[in-house]
């Protein structure tokens, strides 16, 4: 597989960005040295150039189809714990200039400052600099979109419905910043979802599956089209045969992969940098003490190649990294920025990003996940009497300040006797991400990471990442039911 170097990267990126609007690299210098010259800690440049379209059918017809462009620049200026942000979606020196300017009204009196000679940033080499949106022909898309709806028609007659999106972006971003650096990347994402309903003796039920990546349209193999119309499928069929789910509390064990959302959102939010700072997050003030049960590691990895919440470099243009979050039950570290980093003297973690040029940087996880552990996954369901064991989730809510979560499930089913018995329908798991932390009695071997269709909100703000998790079992959880 062929990468891309950090020069070739900024090479690409100038020629996006740059050139048509006849900006050079000591252009930006200037820029940045003007917003230096008001005494502020830190100031960067943040261009993008983002291209992106859209695809989904229904009823066997492409129903909608979506194509925009977007580019713009951000320019930002931090002084202690203040950040001013400016933007323009024009990509000019008069608007770069005007921006900066606008970031003013932060600016300490001092000594005029001096933005250092321009370098080469750091980066990874994780995914190839591919166009997806180039990839594959029109014509081509919708035959993919037909395809996967009729694999999943051919798999059960029950199936009435079909609905399936497809998905592509290109995005071109390069970092300026007060300490000389310039950063670029080549981001493609991809992503294909799947809807599908059964019917049958007048019930309707849906399953859903999808994934994708760091890639172009070619990630859709026959054999991802064929996993992909299974696992929609058969879940709408295993919940036509479900039964209203028991409430109270019990025992409840995780599958592996996509149910380390709960993870993500429960206790992953809670050890974003800006929460602990400003001491609103359960875990602030507690670093190296235990927050989980022995065995538990977690940790947010941007390094894995390909995947979808992976970044060569962060929205800052920093490298990003695997960071340990809980070591064996131990908190060991926060996600950090280079703002909250600073102000809690910390190292930064690569962990800046933002949705866009017109958004502010804010600590953000990547591919957030829990280590593998020694369990036999047979062995966990063996060893509960009764209990619920959740495949997948829908939606959750969660309190950052205190850790509680709702969360939904749209596949379970119950434990008795150590045996996996009917599905259930309508249950949800209630509880405290750091309690049921302490609560894992036991951890399978079998990690697993999602398929590739993480979206995380925070503060109006959406980034693509990824979850994942080993079967977990987890004791004295509130499971509300319909029961």
């Amino acid at each position: 597989m062929l990468m891309q170097t950090q020069e070739q990267l900024l090479t690409t990126a100038q020629a996006t960005l740059l050139a048509p609007y006849d900006l050079q690299a000591p252009a930006l210098g200037h820029v940045v040295g003007a917003i230096l010259a008001h005494k502020v800690d830190y100031a960067d440049l943040y261009f993008q150039y983002l291209r992106s379209e859209g695809w989904s059918l229904e009823e066997g017809i492409v129903k909608s189809g979506s194509f925009s462009i977007d580019q713009g620049v951000g320019v930002r200026a931090v002084s202690g714990d203040k950040t001013a942000f400016a933007y323009s979606d024009e990509i000019s020196l008069e608007a770069l200039t005007d921006a900066a300017n606008a970031t003013r009204a932060i600016a300490r009196s001092g000594k005029h400052g001096r933005m250092p000679a321009v370098r080469a940033g750091r980066g990874l080499d994780l995914y190839r600099p591919l166009d997806p949106i180039a990839s594959l022909a029109d014509t081509e898309k919708v035959k993919l979109l037909e395809r996967l709806e009729r694999l999943c028609r051919a798999r059960d007659p029950r199936v009435v419905q079909v609905m399936a999106s497809l998905a592509g972006v290109y995005e071109v971003v390069l970092v300026a910043r007060s300490d000389g650096v310039m950063s670029a990347d080549v981001r493609p994402l991809v992503r294909l979802s799947v809807q599908v309903i059964a019917e049958a003796g007048g019930r309707r039920e849906q399953g859903t599956a999808g994934g994708g990546g760091r890639s172009d349209y070619g990630y859709f193999s026959d054999a991802r089209l064929a996993e992909y119309a299974a696992r929609a499928v058969d879940q709408a069929l295993v919940n036509l045969e479900s039964r209203p789910a028991p409430a109270g509390t019990m025992t409840v064990v995780l599958g592996p992969g996509w149910p380390g959302v709960l993870l993500h959102e429960a206790v992953g939010h809670g050890l974003e940098g800006d929460f602990n700072r400003k001491g609103s997050s359960a875990f602030s003030g507690r670093m190296g003490e235990r927050v989980a049960a022995p065995g538990v590691t977690v940790v947010d990895d941007g390094t894995l190649p390909m995947r979808r919440g992976s970044l060569n470099v962060d929205d800052e243009g920093n490298p990003t990294q695997c960071t340990v979050l809980i070591e064996n039950g131990v908190l060991r570290g926060y996600l950090q920025d280079s703002l909250n980093a600073r102000l809690m003297k910390m190292r930064v973690t690569g962990n800046g990003r933002r949705e866009s040029y017109a958004h502010t940087v804010m600590p953000r996880m990547t591919n957030t996940y829990m280590l593998a552990g020694h369990m036999d996954p047979r062995e966990i369901i063996a060893s509960v009497d009764r209990g619920l064991y959740a495949v997948n989730f829908g939606g959750g809510q969660v309190d950052i300040t205190n850790g509680k979560f709702v969360f939904s499930c749209t596949e379970a089913y119950m434990i008795e006797g150590g045996r996996v018995t009917h599905p259930v329908k309508g249950a949800t798991l209630i509880g405290n991400g750091p309690d049921a932390l302490t609560r894992v009695k036991m951890i399978g071997n079998d990690l697993q990471l999602d398929t590739g269709i993480g979206t995380c909100g925070k503060e109006g703000q959406s980034v693509p990442v990824g979850v994942g998790q080993p079967t977990l079992r987890i004791d004295a959880l509130t499971v509300g039911g319909t029961a």
